[in-house]
């Protein structure tokens, strides 16, 4: 998301670059914009949102983008805290409930990149949803799919979303992380720059439970990376886990 900055030029980052401090009158303008995208998917995740500061106009981004595109359950994590300059987070959108959510600092020289974990329905046959932004160095992105790989080596049914900072290549070298999620969908999608794209560094992964359809990158200037999309196709005995906790949800109610 680049907190709402419009990025279509590697110039930019330098001109625009006073847009990570200061608050500008057309960022709401473009989060309705995004929304207007995000309102298509079931769940959505969200790299370098603010959750309310400054810069923002005091609007919390994952908040404001779930009201307006319209999702019922939203989460944020707050990775780097720069008080009411700025508030530099991950965010979840889902149209389903979670049974539980969790958050993980990852491992790093720098503090401030983290993961969030979601579970839907219980036991085995439940969903796992990670949404992850990972270090831009190779040291510290080793350690932090050391310690994904840990977290998803005794799930079944698994996506891995997000900012990765690493080409397909790079994670298929990573042998501890490729043997906990096979990396599936295998075909790169180039998202970076948004620009010009050339290199594959946003990624959906999923385990071999799960089939995918439909992948694809999502034509938006939005920041500097494009998003990017994936049907995903679940098993019958994880749809029936999901249904249950719906229909129990909406018993206790």
């Amino acid at each position: 998301m680049q907190v709402g900055i419009q990025t279509s030029a590697y110039h930019h980052y330098l001109t625009r670059s006073w847009q990570h401090l200061l608050p500008h009158p057309r960022r709401l303008r473009r989060l309705d914009m995004v929304s207007e995208v995000l309102g298509r998917f079931d769940m959505v995740g969200l790299q370098e949102v603010d959750g309310g500061s400054f810069r923002s106009s005091q609007v919390n981004q994952v908040e404001y983008l779930a009201t307006r595109a319209g999702f019922p359950h939203h989460y944020q994590q707050l990775n780097r805290n720069l008080g009411r300059i700025a508030q530099h987070s991950n965010g979840l959108l889902s149209r389903l409930p979670p049974s539980r959510l969790e958050e993980h600092r990852l491992p790093g020289t720098l503090p401030g990149r983290g993961a969030i974990h979601a579970r839907f329905g219980t036991g085995p046959d439940a969903l796992h949803l990670f949404v992850a932004h990972l270090a831009l160095s190779h040291r510290g992105r080793v350690r932090q799919l050391d310690y994904l790989s840990e977290l998803i080596q005794p799930l079944r049914h698994v996506v891995v979303m997000g900012d990765l900072n690493c080409t397909p290549e790079q994670l298929h070298s990573h042998s501890r992380f490729c043997a906990s999620l096979p990396l599936h969908p295998v075909r790169p999608l180039l998202s970076y720059p948004s620009w010009q794209p050339r290199r594959a560094l946003d990624h959906i992964l999923i385990s071999r439970t799960l089939r995918a359809r439909d992948v694809r990158v999502l034509d938006h200037l939005f920041s500097d990376h494009l998003p990017i999309a994936v049907d995903v196709e679940l098993p019958p005995a994880c749809r029936e886990t999901l249904r249950t906790q719906i229909a129990e949800r909406a018993a206790r109610r």
